[in-house]
């Protein structure tokens, strides 16, 4: 394959988007990995990754957090923003501000599954 251009990071979820042949002529406007994530953040998206960043540095240099921490700080029915939590963490990765761990290891957050723990750059 000539010249494939890098992957990006949808806005929304914090994914990966791989190129497609089909997008060559649009991929620099390419934002987002589907009509999902096409409608945008909301209120709680935000108030998510503000508390994660708060939480992080109320935390140890090397500390981590659970993405339910900040779920259970942002709203008292906590369980069903477990998901956008998970995309919150992965936005502050894309942004350079967080990275992913599973295991103590730092893990790709497009490709993570199972519970994965948040801390500073």
């Amino acid at each position: 394959m000539a010249n494939v251009p890098p992957d990006k990071t949808c806005a929304t979820c914090g994914r990966a988007i791989a190129w497609r042949k089909r997008w060559a002529r649009d991929w620099d406007q390419v934002r987002y990995c589907s009509d999902g994530c096409r409608r945008g953040l909301g209120a709680i998206d935000h108030a998510l990754e503000q508390a994660i960043v708060q939480l992080l540095s109320a935390r140890a240099s090397g500390a981590t957090i659970c993405p339910s921490e900040a779920a259970r700080a942002v709203a008292a029915d906590w369980q069903p923003l477990m998901e956008p939590a998970r995309q919150a963490a992965r936005r502050l990765v894309a942004a350079g501000v967080a990275v992913i761990t599973q295991g103590g290891r730092v893990v790709d957050p497009s490709t993570a599954r199972g519970p994965i723990r948040v801390r500073r750059r």
